[in-house]
């Protein structure tokens, strides 16, 4: 029954909080200048005649109060009709539906790499302590931390392209089941550069925890009682830590969904993140809503996985 009830309350709190992001998002994009008709028509607004631009007004629901635009909008949101795209003139669900799986692709191998980067370089560093391999891995995590990431992905990418000629997102981007080899030539750069600071912040609490662990009684215990050394390590270190890594790498799994926007913009990676920049450049009003009403549900999916995944972790929070 508990678990029942600790369910239902996650699945209130993310209908809260989309709730309350769909209202900022509507909000924001009302007291920006300009409308869906200004946005449509472009320079040729001012061509139109006043009851033009009314029946327009009404066409695209902007004549409406405020409060009846956005309960118009909630409800055609809640029962699957994103609306119409203002530049490409096609289903907004259609224009995510393309794009969505490259963010998602995206987003796996960047947090892949993280939790090779964090959790390795975590564990090496906390096993030797104020050694090369701790100075190493603490380098690490200064650069990822310091370094912003769409610096980063500039410099990647004019890098390979000068001095190896690498342009792979110079071609259309292609699935993984078209070509696995271009589609992974395509995406490992991006993945790298995200994976750089999601991994640095993984290293930095990975180090952390297992030093903490390593100084507990039971952790000494099991030392001084002759385990082998992969079990002290695995068993009594790592699992011990796993629940201070698991926040961490959901914090970072949360922040990465947004963080693609900027790698997919450079990298020129059909993605949601782009389509978001070129949503804002070009006033499309319903893609905006929509792209980002999508990211928000990610980072609040995101949250309620990490939760459940703390009953796997930890089986001390399977009472509460």
């Amino acid at each position: 029954m508990n678990v029942f009830l600790s369910i239902a309350r996650r699945i209130l709190s993310i209908l809260v909080t989309l709730f309350g992001a769909s209202v900022i998002v509507f909000i924001i994009l009302r007291v920006l200048p300009g409308n869906a008709v200004s946005a449509a028509m472009g320079t040729s607004e001012g061509l139109l005649t006043r009851a033009q631009i009314a029946a327009l007004d009404r066409y695209y629901g902007v004549g409406q109060p405020a409060v009846q635009q956005y309960f118009s909008w909630l409800h055609a949101t809640l029962t699957g009709n994103l609306g119409v795209s203002l530049t490409y003139r096609e289903s907004v669900s259609t224009l995510i539906g393309s794009t969505l799986p490259v963010t998602l692709e995206l987003a796996f191998f960047s947090m892949v790499l993280g939790l090779f980067i964090g959790v390795g370089f975590g564990m090496w560093s906390a096993l030797h302590p104020g050694r090369w391999q701790d100075n190493l891995g603490q380098a690490v995590s200064v650069v990822g931390l310091a370094v912003p990431g769409f610096i980063l992905a500039q410099v990647l990418s004019v890098y390979m392209a000068d001095k190896f000629h690498y342009f792979p997102s110079s071609l259309n981007f292609v699935g993984f089941f078209t070509n696995p080899w271009l589609n992974f030539q395509q995406i490992i750069f991006p993945a790298l550069v995200l994976s750089l600071g999601i991994g640095a912040a993984i290293l930095r609490t990975t180090r952390g925890a297992v030093l903490e662990v390593k100084s507990l009684n039971f952790a000494r215990t099991a030392l001084g009682k002759g385990v082998s050394r992969s079990a002290y390590i695995w068993r009594h270190l790592f699992l011990n830590s796993l629940t201070a890594v698991v926040t961490m790498s959901g914090i970072q799994l949360g922040y990465l969904i947004g963080g693609t926007v900027f790698v997919e913009q450079i990298f020129v990676l059909p993605g949601m993140g782009r389509q978001m920049i070129t949503a804002i450049t070009d006033r499309d009003y319903p893609v905006l809503q929509s792209v980002t009403l999508v990211f928000a549900a990610g980072f609040v999916i995101v949250n309620m996985l990490v939760d459940l995944t703390y009953s796997l972790v930890d089986p001390r929070t399977r009472k509460r």
